[in-house]
């Protein structure tokens, strides 16, 4: 009863096809539905933007997707527009089981993106999902899903920083690799005590 499973943006756009598809991201949903078996708690994230939001290259003229732009919160990846709010791109890939306890939305404030589970991108503008764990008597959290180097690991470090015991599952996790940002969230990670399980 101690043990959630957190499902992180297992969405259309980050799967093949999409507006800013992960390579192979589609290959997590079979191994993700078979763990939420062992799993009491199960909770999934949704990446839910809003037309227009400021993390998107099109929001800035003359920037492209994946340039970086200094924010009010610190530095920001521009990415291409996705999971606009209402849209197909924005919907959980469709094999993926929605039978969880909870969806939590996030990066649906227009000035700011929100990559964990637990805060956006300022570190202090919480989602909800700590209280919900805490009321839960839930402390031990294990992530999979889209992007291993951004919204999986964002929410992996908060989840240990807030002093949950925090597991990743390679197995059903796939990574962006923006300019080596793979190999430095597994490294970050470990670091901060989260127990990374290879594939």
């Amino acid at each position: 009863m101690t043990q959630a499973l957190i499902v992180v943006d297992v969405q259309n756009d980050f799967c093949p096809g999409g507006a800013l598809a992960v390579p192979g991201g589609d290959e997590v949903v079979v191994p993700i539905n078979a763990m939420m078996k062992d799993f009491e708690t199960v909770i999934l994230t949704q990446d839910w933007h809003p037309a227009g939001h400021s993390s998107f290259a099109s929001s800035h003229p003359g920037m492209s997707p994946l340039e970086t732009l200094e924010m009010s919160y610190g530095t920001q990846v521009l990415w291409p527009d996705h999971c606009i709010q209402g849209s197909q791109g924005a919907a959980f890939h469709p094999a993926l089981d929605l039978s969880g306890d909870l969806i939590i939305r996030k990066g649906f404030r227009s000035a700011i993106d929100s990559y964990s589970a637990f805060f956006e991108n300022d570190q202090l503008t919480p989602t909800g999902l700590e209280g919900y764990l805490r009321s839960r008597g839930i402390s031990e959290l294990t992530f999979v899903g889209l992007a291993t180097d951004f919204c999986v690991a964002f929410s992996a470090l908060d989840a240990a920083r807030l002093g949950f015991q925090a597991k990743v599952e390679l197995a059903a996790c796939r990574g962006i690799d923006l300019g080596g940002s793979l190999a430095k969230s597994l490294t970050d990670m470990q670091a901060a005590g989260v127990q990374v399980q290879q594939g």
